[in-house]
């Protein structure tokens, strides 16, 4: 059958939004029993209300009943909402806050203290006393931002006691036992700034005799060092491993008990970061496979995508391993030859992935991929019609901007049936701001471009990945540097030819839609756009810094703008997007959840009204009961299909 031509934008799709919402179900974390070496993952049922299940992954059974969600609320991006161990799962339900233990074949239990606005995650069982839960606590009592209080604690689930192990710090993560559970390190950081701007481990000797608990000498902290210090793990008794971007790049090092030294893990560093900035807790972008052998498993990016290496302790070498996934999110050991890691490549979606490695693995050979769950139990689309990434590298020599390209692609269309028509394009802005747009198969991206539309992601300056230059880079300079970026990316590809500068709209989500409302609002960056959309972005980056936002990101903004709101209220308030609407000509649509804590409903609601107040055309959609980012199957679907319908009207499509 001959390929059809027919204009952008306008081509037949069964990448339908109904269909997205009812096949795919989000992968949020894998999980590895240490003891059993059985497998566990947890998955989001968006048909549910978003609620957070924990699967045997083997099995396929659900380990609990409906009334389960395994979600955490700390931070308000959570992460680390469970711990399996020895057959018994440890979670936090996030209706009560509570932590609940369950054993096979029982129902969950509490284990921590009732009638309590506590919040608890990251998790990690003492090896010998097999009763003590380590975890981070956030304390809502007072639920103002600025009032709640985190610790470290140890949970007894016995007596459902708690003891506080560490405290005084704005921020803690990570507690790790030892092997032999005389030692426990953590991580923890302080206002104004983020972990991977500044922060540091601690080692603290760890016995417990009885009820009581007591803390030994105090190993290594760096909390001199304007570095990024975090992830840690061990190897053995002796050994901690963890993650600094001393070099300039989030690297391997590692601290040994018995001498007290730390050094680097490598002969020499590797301009790639072994992991992504933490917004959310429990993140393990490494695994030890062998503790005997020291062999070590790390992802790493580079140019954007995940990248697998084995660690030899002996040469200090990185072994690459070819790997079809460009998006790697966790990995945790299964056995000594046994891994399992969440997963994506460009073709296929997020799954549990499980590797297994022969005795001596090279670059391409003794090792196999085995999908044990996939977040889309059969691709119901045809191949040809998955857009697949084009990084391009944009900017100068010195300060080069990545962004990647997917351009139109649909198995039945050969371009369009006009001959000088180039493709209406969708620039992207990730969130964070200091995040990555990634470059797994994602359905939102390919539901576009399977109409005919060019979809890019810019990686503007501050993204995380690229090392921490490129993250500094936004420093003082969010609402600036961010927005050129994206408008000049823009510009080069419809000066190219590839895409149609007249019909290219700039959206984003939270962060990200503080950039495409920014860009909009700029005097001259908005000449690169006809259309923007923002989800749940930011427009009054002054009254956000008053009212607060949640507190891990409270200061967060101190060092992108530059200062406080009290040092620098002018710059806050030239760089709100509410206070140039009248730059705004192009059409706006909104899209906000009603119980967002991180962005608040009336960032959306002041530009609305703002820009109504003007006589411009701007479009709002609240999503009830919905936070930062939606979760709801309707929520999504209607989200989704809002924002094609509106960019087809925009722009005149099919009409």
């Amino acid at each position: 059958m001959p390929l059809r031509k027919a204009p952008f934008g306008t081509w037949s799709s069964p990448i339908t939004a109904d269909a997205l919402v009812q096949s795919s179900i989000p992968l949020v974390d894998v999980l590895s029993d240490p003891v059993t070496r059985k497998i566990y993952h947890i998955e989001r049922r968006s048909s549910e209300g978003g609620r957070a299940v924990i699967v045997d992954t083997i099995a396929n059974t659900e380990a609990f009943g409906a009334n389960w969600n395994a979600t955490t609320k700390v931070h308000e991006y959570g992460g680390g909402s469970a711990i399996v161990y020895d057959g018994t799962i440890y979670f936090s339900h996030s209706p009560d806050g509570r932590v609940y233990s369950l054993a096979v074949g029982s129902e969950p239990e509490p284990v921590t203290p009732a009638g309590k606005p506590f919040r608890y995650a990251d998790f990690d069982v003492h090896p010998i006393h097999r009763h003590l839960l380590a975890g981070v606590l956030e304390d809502h009592t007072k639920d103002d931002p600025s009032e709640v209080v985190n610790t470290l604690v140890v949970v007894n689930v016995k007596t459902h006691s708690l003891t506080t192990i560490a405290s005084g710090a704005d921020f803690y993560a990570a507690p790790r036992f030892s092997p032999d559970g005389a030692y426990i390190a953590y991580q923890q950081w302080n206002h104004p700034d983020m972990p991977w701007q500044r922060s540091a481990i601690h080692v603290f000797g760890f016995s417990a005799e009885g009820d009581n608990i007591l803390l030994g000498e105090k190993h290594l902290a760096w909390d001199g060092r304007e570095v990024s210090v975090g992830y840690p793990g061990w190897i053995d008794a002796d050994t901690l491993v963890f993650l600094t971007d001393e070099s300039g790049f989030l690297n391997p090092w590692a601290y040994s008990i018995s001498s007290k030294e730390a050094n680097p893990l490598l002969a020499t560093p590797v301009a790639q970061d072994f992991a992504l900035p933490a917004f959310q807790l429990a993140g393990s972008p490494y695994t030890v496979l062998d503790a005997e052998k020291k062999t070590i498993v790390f992802s790493a990016l580079k140019d954007g995508r995940s990248v697998l290496y084995v660690f030899k302790w002996e040469t200090k070498s990185l072994v690459p391993i070819d790997s079809p996934f460009v998006s790697i999110n966790t990995i945790r050991a299964v056995d000594a030859n046994t891994l399992v890691l969440l997963g994506k490549s460009t073709r296929t979606p997020s799954a549990v992935i499980k590797v297994k490695f022969s005795d001596s693995p090279t670059q391409n050979s003794g090792i196999t991929y085995e999908t044990l769950k996939s977040s889309m139990a059969s691709l119901p689309f045809p191949d040809g019609i998955l857009s697949q990434p084009e990084p391009l590298t944009l900017g100068t020599d010195s300060e080069p901007v990545h962004a990647i390209l997917y351009p139109p692609t649909n198995f039945e269309y050969d371009g369009s049936s006009n001959a000088a028509e180039k493709p209406p394009c969708i620039i992207n802005a990730h969130g964070g701001p200091t995040g990555i747009a990634g470059q797994g198969l994602d359905w939102t991206k390919q539901y576009f471009t399977s109409r005919g539309w060019a979809w890019v992601d810019v990686d503007y300056s501050g993204s995380g990945g690229y090392g921490r230059k490129y993250i500094d880079r936004l420093d003082g300079a969010w609402g600036v540097a961010d927005v050129a970026d994206c408008a000049n990316a823009a510009a080069a590809l419809a000066s190219q030819g590839r895409v149609d500068g007249a019909r290219t709209a700039i959206r984003g989500g939270s962060a990200g839609g503080f950039t495409a409302l920014a860009a909009l609002s700029h005097p001259t960056a908005r000449r690169a756009f006809a259309a923007g959309t923002s989800l749940y972005g930011i427009s009054d980056l002054t009254r956000l810094a008053k009212a607060g936002t949640h507190k891990f990101e409270a200061r967060y903004m101190d060092k992108l703008i530059g200062g406080t709101v009290d040092e620098i209220p002018g710059v806050y308030a030239e760089r709100s997007p509410v206070n140039n609407a009248q730059n705004i000509r192009t059409p706006l649509l909104l899209l906000q959840g009603t119980e967002d804590k991180v962005v608040p409903p009336e960032q959306a609601e002041i530009i609305e009204k703002t820009l109504r107040a003007e006589g411009r055309h701007v479009e709002k959609v609240l999503f009830e009961g919905e936070g930062h980012g939606f979760v709801k199957a309707e929520s999504i679907k209607v989200a989704l299909e809002t924002e094609r319908a509106f960019y087809e009207r925009v722009f005149g499509i099919g009409a």
